[in-house]
C-alpha cells in the first residue's frame, strides 16, 4: 500500500524544481511561478488523499500548477489581456530559443542569479525557488532565523515586480557575471545534501548531491577555463566519494578519523585528485572552491587518519582566511590547529568565535570534542548538549549524543 503522505513529500523533493523552471520559463514570472506550485502541491495533498496517488505524480502536478497560474494570471490581468493569457493554453508556437544554457533547471538559476539583486539575496532566492529547499534549511545555511531569510526572499521578490527585472534567457555574454551566485547556489544545494539540516529528512540526501554535481559539470561544459567551477566539481566529487562511509548501518554520522576508507569511491577520489592538479599546474591564485578542494584532496589522500598532512592543511586554511576571513572558516581552521599545536590553543581561537557562532551546533561540537581532548569533561557536556540541541541532522544528533555519553 503507498504511504501517501511519504510520496507527497518525495514528489515535493524531485518534482519542485522541475514544476517551478516549467512554469517560469512559460509565463515569465517567478513569483506566479512558485505560487502556483505551492497551490498544486496543497491541492495534491487533499487530493491524493481520496483519489490515491496518480500514476505520473510529475506531470500531474505540472499541468495542476499550469492552471493555476493561468487562473491567476486571467485574474489579476486587465480584460483587453484575457485573450492574450487565455491563448497559453493552447499556444502551439515554438519554444523560446534556449540560448547559451540547454538544461532547463541550470537555465533558471542563472536567470534567477541577477546582478540587480545583492548576491546574498539572489542566492537565498535561487535557492527557494530553483533548488526547491525550504526557508528553513536556507536559513540555516546562511546562519540567520527564519523570519529573517523569509523576509529577505519576499523583499526580493517585490523587487523583481517593482523594477520589472524580465525573465529573460541569459547568454553567454551574461554567464560570467551571474557565475559566482550560480556555484554559490549548486554548492549549498550539495551541503544540503551531503548534511542535511532538517530533521524529518534523511540525514543524506543523495538526490540533492547527485543534482548538485550533474548542474556543475554542464557549468564546466560551458565555462571550461574557469578555476572556480573546475574547483567546485573537485570538491563536490571528494566529498561524494566518502558518502558511502559517512553513516552507519544503525544511522549515526561516521567522523572522518572512524569512516572505512575502503569504502570511499576510488573513482570519484582520481577524478577529483585530477581536477586538483590541474588547477595547481594553471599557476593562477586559487579561489575559495579551489581551496577547499585541496584540502579535501589532502583528506583523500591519506591511507589513514593518522598519516594526514596536517601541516599542508593548516597552510591551505592561512591562505583560505586571507580570502574570506568569516568565523566558520576560522572555525574550521581551528580543527587543524588542534592536531599540530593541541587542543588547548585551538581552544583559545574556538572561544572567540563564540558572540558569531553561538547558534550553530557545529561551533558547540567542536568546542566539546577540544574540551574533552584536555579532560574538562563537566564542560564538554554542557557543549554536547547545546550541540545537540541546535543540530538538526538526525545521524548527526545520533553520533553527538554516543560522544555526550562517553565521558566520564
Amino acid at each position: 500500500m503507498i504511504d501517501v503522505e511519504q510520496e507527497i513529500i518525495r514528489a515535493h523533493r524531485a518534482e519542485w524544481a522541475r514544476v517551478v523552471a516549467a512554469l517560469t520559463r512559460r509565463f515569465g514570472d517567478l513569483d506566479i511561478a512558485e505560487e502556483a506550485a505551492a497551490e498544486a502541491f496543497a491541492t495534491a495533498v487533499q487530493r491524493w488523499r481520496a483519489d490515491g496517488v496518480p500514476p505520473n505524480p510529475g506531470a500531474w502536478l505540472t499541468t495542476t500548477a499550469s492552471r493555476k497560474a493561468i487562473d491567476r494570471i486571467r485574474r489579476e490581468n486587465k480584460r483587453d489581456d484575457r485573450h492574450r493569457e487565455a491563448q497559453m493554453l493552447h499556444d502551439s508556437s515554438p519554444p523560446a530559443p534556449a540560448g547559451a544554457v540547454d538544461d532547463d533547471r541550470l537555465r533558471l538559476i542563472f536567470t534567477c542569479c541577477h546582478p540587480a539583486l545583492a548576491p546574498q539575496t539572489r542566492v537565498a532566492l535561487t535557492l527557494r525557488m530553483v533548488g526547491g529547499l525550504t526557508v528553513p534549511e536556507i536559513a540555516r545555511a546562511f546562519l540567520v532565523a527564519e523570519g529573517a531569510m523569509e523576509q529577505r526572499i519576499t523583499r526580493a521578490k517585490a523587487k523583481i515586480r517593482a523594477a520589472r527585472i524580465p525573465y529573460r534567457v541569459p547568454s553567454a555574454e551574461d554567464l560570467p557575471v551571474r557565475l559566482p551566485g550560480v556555484l554559490a547556489v549548486l554548492y549549498l544545494v550539495f551541503n544540503e545534501g551531503y548534511l542535511a539540516t532538517g530533521p524529518g529528512t534523511d540525514p543524506v540526501r543523495h538526490e540533492l548531491t547527485a543534482e548538485a554535481i550533474r548542474l556543475t559539470r554542464l557549468v564546466r561544459a560551458l565555462l571550461p577555463a574557469d578555476g572556480e567551477v573546475a574547483g567546485l566539481l573537485a570538491l563536490m566529487l571528494l566529498i561524494e566519494a566518502r558518502r558511502a562511509a559517512r553513516v552507519s548501518a544503525g544511522g549515526e554520522l561516521v567522523a572522518l578519523d572512524e569512516q572505512d576508507r575502503g569504502a570511499w569511491d576510488t573513482g570519484l577520489i582520481a577524478e577529483g585528485h585530477r581536477l586538483v592538479r590541474e588547477r595547481l599546474a594553471a599557476g593562477v591564485a586559487p579561489g575559495r572552491y579551489q581551496i577547499l578542494a585541496a584540502i579535501n584532496a589532502v583528506h583523500t589522500s591519506a591511507p589513514d587518519i593518522r598519516y594526514t598532512d596536517w601541516s599542508q592543511i593548516l597552510a591551505l586554511y592561512d591562505q583560505f582566511i586571507r580570502l574570506d576571513p568569516s568565523p566558520i572558516v576560522a572555525l574550521n581552521r581551528a580543527i587543524a590547529v588542534a592536531e599540530l599545536d593541541g587542543p588547548q590553543v585551538a581552544l583559545a581561537t574556538v572561544d572567540r568565535l563564540e558572540p558569531r557562532l553561538a547558534g550553530y551546533h557545529a561551533y558547540h561540537a567542536t568546542r566539546a570534542d577540544l574540551l574533552r581532548r584536555l579532560g574538562r569533561g563537566h564542560e564538554a557536556r554542557a557543549a554536547y548538549d547545546r550541540a545537540i540541541e541546535l543540530a538538526g541532522n538526525t545521524a548527526e544528533t545520533a553520533y553527538l549524543i554516543r560522544r555526550r555519553d562517553q565521558l566520564r
